[in-house]
C-alpha cells in the first residue's frame, strides 16, 4: 500500500514538473517583444531614422520601443507566432505612416474643461496619460519631445477600444467582433479596418486612395520583413468610416 501511495505521490511531483517546465517554455517563447523584434530588425524596418536629413533623427529608438511595450503585456503577445509578428509588423507600418520620419505634424489641444486634449489624431484623457508617464494637460507637447512617452501613446492608441471602434490589438489577433452597424457598413476584419480605426473618416469609402496605398505598403514591406502574410482586406475602399 504505502509502495503504491509513493509511485502515485512520485507520479503527481513528475506531472507537476513536466506542467512547470512547459510554462516556463511558454513563458520563454513570450517573454516579450524583443523576442520578435531585435535591434536588427528594427533597424531595417526603419532605415532612415538615424539619418542626418531627417527631422526626427535619433528619436524612435529601440530601447524606447522596448520599454514602452512592456506597459502594454498584451501586444505581439497574443495568439500564434505569425499572429503577434503580423500584429507588430501592423503597428509599426501604421506609425511608420503617421510620422514620416518627421515627428508629430499637429500641436497638442488641450480642453481642461473636459480634461482632455488631443494630439496627432490621438484623443486621451489627463487621467489616461498620467499612468503613462506624463501630464498631457499642461505638458502635452512631451509626446514629441519625448520618445518613451511617444511609443507609450501610439501602442496605448492601438491597445484601446474607444466605442464604436474596436481596438487595432483586437482586429489584428482575431478578436475583432462586428455590430450589426459594422456588418452594415462593410467593415471586415483586416488591416484595412485598422486605418479606418485610425483615420477612416478621411481615407476609407474612397476609391484608390494614395494615403491608403502608403501605409498598406509600410505593412507588406514589413510583414516580408518579420517573414509572415498580411493576411486580406488590406484596404478600406469598400468600407464605412465609424461615424
Amino acid at each position: 500500500m504505502a509502495s503504491s501511495a509513493y509511485t502515485f505521490l512520485s507520479f503527481i511531483f513528475f506531472t507537476i514538473f513536466l506542467s512547470f517546465g512547459s510554462y516556463k517554455a511558454e513563458a520563454r517563447r513570450y517573454s516579450g517583444i524583443s523576442s520578435l523584434v531585435s535591434r536588427g530588425l528594427f533597424d531595417s524596418i526603419f532605415l532612415h531614422k538615424d539619418n542626418i536629413a531627417c527631422p526626427a533623427k535619433d528619436f524612435y529608438t529601440y530601447s524606447s520601443f522596448i520599454q514602452a511595450s512592456r506597459f502594454f503585456p498584451q501586444f505581439g503577445r497574443t495568439g500564434s507566432s505569425i499572429a503577434r509578428k503580423r500584429e507588430v509588423a501592423a503597428f509599426l507600418a501604421q506609425i511608420s505612416h503617421e510620422t514620416t520620419g518627421g515627428g508629430p505634424a499637429l500641436r497638442a489641444n488641450p480642453t481642461k474643461e473636459e480634461d482632455l486634449f488631443n494630439y496627432h489624431g490621438i484623443t486621451i484623457t489627463d487621467r489616461q496619460a498620467r499612468p503613462l508617464g506624463f501630464d498631457g494637460l499642461n505638458s502635452p507637447d512631451i509626446v514629441s519631445n519625448n520618445s518613451l512617452i511617444a511609443f507609450k501613446t501610439a501602442l496605448w492608441f492601438w491597445m484601446t477600444a474607444q466605442s464604436p471602434k474596436p481596438s487595432c490589438h483586437n482586429v489584428m489577433i482575431g478578436k475583432y467582433k462586428p455590430t450589426a452597424a459594422d456588418v452594415k457598413a462593410n467593415r471586415t476584419a483586416g488591416y484595412g479596418l485598422v486605418t479606418n480605426i485610425i483615420n477612416g473618416g478621411l481615407e476609407c469609402g474612397i476609391p484608390n486612395d494614395g494615403r491608403v496605398s502608403d501605409r498598406i505598403g509600410f505593412f507588406q514591406r514589413y510583414a516580408t520583413l518579420f517573414n509572415v502574410s498580411t493576411g486580406s482586406n488590406l484596404d478600406c475602399e469598400n468600407q464605412k468610416p465609424f461615424s
